[in-house]
């Protein structure tokens, strides 16, 4: 179960880190990379929230 929640805060972590970077670079007027970074920060999210549903169900 340590495991899972590892995993779980890396994810999310991860997410918040290219939704802060993705934030930045609409800022600098930089659509493309900012796209890719927000798509980046949802993918990571959807991970986090997989492992999250994993835990709840094992319990």
């Amino acid at each position: 179960m340590k495991k899972e929640k590892i995993s779980f805060i890396g994810f999310l972590t991860a997410s918040i880190i290219y939704f802060i970077g993705s934030i930045l670079n609409f800022i600098d007027k930089d659509n493309g990379t900012a796209i890719m970074f927000l798509c980046l920060g949802l993918s990571f999210l959807c991970l986090a929230t997989t492992h999250l549903d994993k835990n709840k169900k094992e319990k």
